[in-house]
């Protein structure tokens, strides 16, 4: 009994982000990208993070690496890392963190990656700065990394620049540099944006299973709820640098509450059933100097109601694990 209770043990805290709050301060006004934000993560796990352009996905990611630069500022909140504060931490102890224990994948792999300099540069300046490794040591880890990722004869292409590699096989590169240092978790920004559907679906099979094999968690923000739907273990929703809904993932895709949840999954094209005309989210994302009172969504949603003019609703439980943030959630009326 006490073997299987072992076994049946949950696992770990990774990542604990309570409340947080990133806003940048303009001449026209306070942009709040990132507004009383709150989810947690556990060893093993990964959580998808979706939401159209604009709603904060990004800027959270880069909050967890302390990485905004002014007119951008970490107002308040916590974030746990592994049982430790990073928002408390003088930044020397940060340089440690980013690229070590929390590495990221940026979304243009052009931009990320020195064209003036070889693949092989680029992967062991990596391994030599945060792993102590070099010479010969720095390249058989370089060799096996792009290896790992599934690039072919990857002893001839170490020696190859940028740009004589296609985008996705530079996206691979970029995965390669971020599990160079063995993190604990990965910060996946839009990983698969403008790569053809083919070599979408080939990268994000690749990233979980080096995820899944090496028991390392892993946070997938994409504006794809599809994509994301099918390698996560929870959802985050947000819009307008809110959670509007989160939950295991099978209860967000299948059960969704929110209006716009409900919104996103109707957009998606079915494959099977029925054929019929995709739906759409009828207005636009509200100017972020110039927010609605209330509900955020409200102006777009057809379920809006007087209280959604005054009151923003608080994220409420409405099954086990699964929050959403509305009013009138769970009306079944689509």
């Amino acid at each position: 009994m006490e073997k299987a209770a072992e076994t049946a043990k949950e696992p770990e805290l990774l990542l604990d982000v309570r409340e947080l709050r990133t806003y940048f301060h303009t001449f026209k006004g306070i942009v709040k990208a990132v507004d009383g934000v709150s989810f947690s993560l556990k060893k093993g796990k990964i959580l998808g993070m979706v939401g159209e352009s604009g709603c904060g996905k990004s800027v959270t990611g880069f909050s967890i690496l302390r990485l905004i630069d002014p007119p951008g500022r970490i107002e308040s909140g916590e974030i746990i890392f592994e049982g430790e504060p990073l928002l408390e931490k003088p930044e020397k102890e940060m340089e440690k963190i980013r690229g070590n224990k929390i590495s990221m994948i940026f979304q243009d792999p052009m931009t990320s990656l020195n064209p003036v300099y070889t693949i092989k540069k680029q992967i062991c300046e990596t391994l030599e700065l945060h792993r102590g490794l070099t010479g010969v040591d720095a390249h058989n880890r370089a060799v096996e990394l792009l290896r790992l990722v599934g690039i072919p004869s990857p002893e001839e292409r170490i020696l190859y620049y940028p740009h004589q590699f296609s985008g996705g096989m530079r996206q691979r590169v970029i995965i390669a540099i971020s599990l160079a240092t063995s993190p604990s978790l990965i910060i996946a920004d839009e990983p698969t944006t403008a790569l053809d559907v083919t070599v979408q679906a080939q990268l994000i099979k690749r990233l979980y299973g080096l995820v899944r094999e090496s028991d390392r968690s892993m946070i997938l923000i994409s504006h794809n709820l599809s994509l994301v739907s099918g390698v996560s273990d929870n959802i985050i929703v947000m819009y307008c640098g809110r959670v509007i809904e989160k939950g295991p993932s099978e209860n967000v895709v299948f059960n969704p509450a929110h209006p716009y949840t409900i919104g996103l999954i109707d957009s998606i094209p079915k494959m099977t059933g029925q054929r019929k005309m995709l739906k759409q989210i009828s207005g636009m994302v509200p100017n972020p100097l110039d927010m609605p009172e209330g509900c955020a969504f409200r102006p777009r949603c057809a379920q809006a109601q007087r209280i959604c003019e005054k009151e923003f609703p608080a994220l409420r439980e409405i099954s086990a694990g699964h929050f959403v943030s509305c009013h009138f959630a769970g009306r079944t009326d689509r």
